[in-house]
Formats: C-alpha cells, structure tokens, sequence
C-alpha cells in the first residue's frame, strides 16, 4: 500500500518518468530482486531466477500516466494518494500504478520461497501514452513466449483488445478571402463529403473483439483569420482496428473516400503521421502512430492455465474478456508472445478525476500474480498437452 501511495506522488507523464524508474528499481532491489536495471530509453527491469524447468514469463505494465487536467475538478488531490472509502484516490491509481503495484510485490513473493520453474521478468516501460516506445525498445533485448499485461480488468482475466491506427487527411485547396469565396477552393467541401461518407465506410468485424471503428477527433487549418477560406486541412481519424485488418487496408479505405469527395481544383492524401519522441534519457526514437490488435482464443493454453490457477483466489470459471482500449500487449503478441491480461481498477475510472482503486482488489491482485508467477509456465504445458491429446 505505502509502495503504491509513494508512486502515485511521484509524477510521471510520458518523457518525464526518470524519478518513477528510479523508485520502482529501488523498490525491487530492496525486495530482492536479482538482477534489477535501467535500459538506454528508461525502462525498469527486474528478473527472479527460475529452476530452468520451464520456459520465462514476463510481467509488464508501464511507468507513464495520463495528465491530471485542472486539480479544482478532483475531489481529492491528484498527486494525495489519500484514503477514503477504503481506496486509494489519485491519478495513476487505475492506470498504472496500482497494476504496477501488484506485479512488483505481488512476483516478489517468489523470492524468500522454492524459486519458480522459470525465469520471471518484471518490466515497467516508458511511453505507453504516446505509443510504446518503452515496449517496442524491450523488444530488442527481452523475449519471452508468455507475457502477462499489467493493465486495469477489476482482477478478470483479459484475452486481446483491438488496436489502433492514427491517420491524418490532408486537404489541399486554395485559399481566399472569405468575402469572395468562388476565388478559392474550399477545402471544407471536401471535407464534408469525406465525413459523410466516413459514416457509411464498410469495416471488418472480429468475432471475439467486435467491429472495426473509426471517429475523426482533431482538425486544424493553416489559418488563424475567421474571414480567411483556408488553404489546407488537417483532420485526425482514430482508427479501432481488429485482428487481419492491416494499418495499410485501412488507409487505403481512407484514401479511396477522400478521392471520392475531391472537388474541383483539391487534393487529398491519407498519411500515418510518424513522430519523434525522446525517453527521460535522452534517447530519441522515430515511431509509427500505430498500435497492433491481439486475440487468444478462449481455448489458447495459457488462457486456460491461468484460469485454472486464478480459480482459487478470484473464485470458480474466473471471468474472460477483451480490453476496449490498446495496450502494449500488442506490440508483444505480434513479435510471437502470448499475452493475456490481468490487473487491479476499473478501467472505466482510468484517465478520469474519480480515479481510485480499491484496497481490497489490490490484495487480490497481489495474490493472483503471485501465483500467475508460479505456475503459468508450468501450468501452459500441462495445457497444451491436454489440447494435443484431446484433439
């Protein structure tokens, strides 16, 4: 609890979670950790040393929150981390300190008992806000075949989420005084004929995860005058995009409405904006605006294995589902791993000024990857054996 509270007062927004990395590497450190580092973009990593019996699972969830907004409309301080109602109140609370809570503690059990089949990472990375800079770094150097996400599911087990893609259509036309509007092209003719027929596109559906989504979100101009016909548009499509849908289909989907609506005199391109972001480090890296889904299946072993061991602290048939949002846990099953999800909080209070967490599902959770840390690897064997001799 106190671990928790001391990281909800440490600020951390994305590029800024150098002090957050340092007390979650000084906490597993005093756990006991055996190896415990810092990598080039920031990221947190701690091992627990197996038996080598089986393969090694990674523990993952990140370091960075969302920003507090205006601290009048909290109905306690963001940054208090103060008790009331038998919850901890503050932002990072659900999203992602009291997830990051549960996996450091809740692994570090291991440590003064039988050491675990496997190898057990525990990996806090930076930037998952803006991207997953921190994730798609640890790529590089960490790869395990099973991975468990640290992200808020009100201690239920999570099985895939869909992914998400950022476009930027680009709209070109000419500018002119307002007055006199037949001397431009106007690019919010354009415009309206794309949103129009954005509403109609025809999207991929997944049976486990849903449909395809797409919603505009921002929109500028390259002008500053209200009596100014604008010469270029820049609108911003938040594209929810199931497995088998690649960011490239999408963008074509995007491309062929925006040539529909052309006018006269525009043009129009569709761009996946690319941006530069620089860890707490100093390390600057160049990523995509593109997050990759994932889908286990319901039978997928290390579903059922971690079934099996939740039963006896989350109760019997434990409940499986999807996450709405994206994690981190797609850029890791798309390099191969399976990755299921688990964590503390309702996700609904995430990114919102009631963020709390209650006291009790913390327990749990400490608990649950405790043993998730114990027996997953182990447990997926057994799995899959059965689904080989069953089939």
């Amino acid at each position: 609890m106190q671990f928790l509270q001391r990281l909800i007062r440490t600020p951390g927004l994305p590029g800024q979670e150098g002090e957050t990395a340092e007390l979650v590497a000084a906490e597993m450190t005093m756990l006991g950790y055996a190896d415990v580092g810092i990598d080039a973009v920031g990221n947190v990593l701690g091992q627990i040393r197996g038996r080598g019996g089986a393969p090694a699972v990674m523990f993952n969830t990140h370091l960075d929150h969302v920003d507090v907004g205006d601290h009048s409309r909290w109905p306690h301080p963001p940054y208090g981390a103060e008790i009331h109602r038998d919850c901890v109140w503050g932002r990072g609370a659900v999203d992602i300190k009291g997830p990051l809570a549960a996996q450091v503690h809740g692994v570090a059990r291991l440590i003064d008992d039988t050491p675990p089949p496997g190898d057990v990472w525990v990996t806090a990375v930076v930037q998952e806000e803006i991207g997953g800079v921190g994730a798609r770094h640890l790529l590089e150097s960490l790869d395990t075949p099973i991975a468990v996400i640290g992200e808020p599911s009100s201690n239920t087990l999570r099985r895939g989420h869909r992914g998400r893609s950022e476009f930027t259509i680009h709209i070109r036309g000419r500018s002119a005084h307002a007055s006199v509007p037949d001397e431009g092209v106007d690019p919010y003719r354009v415009l309206a004929g794309f949103l129009r027929r954005l509403a109609d596109l025809d999207m991929a559906s997944d049976p486990d995860l849903g449909t395809s989504t797409v919603v505009p979100t921002l929109i500028r101009t390259d002008q500053t005058s209200a009596n100014v016909i604008p010469g270029e548009i820049w609108l911003t499509c938040d594209w929810r995009r199931v497995p088998g849908e690649s960011a490239g289909a999408a963008r074509q989907k995007l491309q062929a409405i925006l040539d529909a609506s052309l006018i006269e005199g525009a043009t129009g391109t569709v761009e996946v904006p690319s941006f530069r972001r620089t860890a707490y480090t100093g390390v600057a890296v160049q990523i995509e605006a593109s997050n990759p889904p994932y889908i286990l299946a319901a039978d997928d072993p290390v579903v059922v294995a971690a079934c099996r061991i939740l039963e006896p602290v989350i109760g019997p048939s434990p409940s499986v589902g999807v996450w709405q949002f994206a994690t981190d846990g797609g850029h890791f099953a798309e390099a191969g791993m399976a990755c299921i999800g688990f964590g503390p909080g309702d996700e609904l209070l995430a990114h919102t000024v009631n963020e709390h967490i209650a006291i009790e599902q913390l327990e749990t959770a400490l608990q649950a990857n405790e043993m998730l840390a114990r027996e997953l690897a182990a447990a997926t064997a057994t799995a899959a054996g059965e689904s080989g001799s069953s089939g």
